[in-house]
């Protein structure tokens, strides 16, 4: 993978993180140098702690950063986004839950993120139905990735390595890295 644009990569995973065959591992595995959210309570459902871990691992980043959020990681992600605009390139968010399930109606608005962003969402998600993925996309301002019938992008659903997502995911980047010139 190209690390010239000087944009630091960071995987923030969702609740119960993100298992050993789960593409936000393998992509670790395949990126040691990208950074990883790293929670002491992976079940709790605290938006605020993701944030702080976020906050902490942003203290390692070579340059802005490109946060690749899963479920409620993705959650997380646009909120540190949006508070956090001149250190961060963009967001990629892959399954994001839907905010009223977690009670986030007040964090998570439906207006344009600070940041450009790329919302992949699954027909078949049990935790974002395909109207909301794009009611949000359109909401938040982001490109709708429409993968068919995928279920939570996640190992259940058959997602382990997926290079169709890092391949998208490289070609969010240097569209970024383009436009920051």
């Amino acid at each position: 993978m190209s690390e010239n644009q000087n944009i630091t990569r960071m995987l923030i995973p969702g609740l119960r993180d993100s298992e050993a065959g789960h593409w936000q591992s393998r992509w670790h595995e395949q990126n040691p140098q990208w950074l990883r959210v790293k929670q002491r309570n992976w079940a709790q459902v605290d938006l605020e702690g993701w944030i702080t871990a976020i906050d902490r691992e942003q203290t390692l980043a070579k340059g802005p950063l490109l946060l690749i959020g899963h479920s409620f990681g993705a959650l997380a992600s646009l909120v540190w986004a949006n508070r956090n605009p001149p250190l961060c390139a963009g967001v990629m968010l892959v399954a994001p839950a839907e905010p009223m399930r977690f009670g986030l109606d007040d964090d998570i608005l439906p207006e344009p993120l600070a940041v450009p962003g790329l919302l992949v969402a699954s027909h078949t998600d049990p935790l974002l139905p395909f109207a909301r993925a794009q009611f949000w996309a359109q909401a938040w301002g982001c490109e709708l990735v429409d993968i068919g019938e995928a279920g939570h992008i996640n190992v259940e659903s058959g997602f382990g390595e997926w290079p169709w997502g890092l391949a998208k995911l490289e070609e969010f980047a240097a569209l970024l890295a383009a436009n920051s010139c």
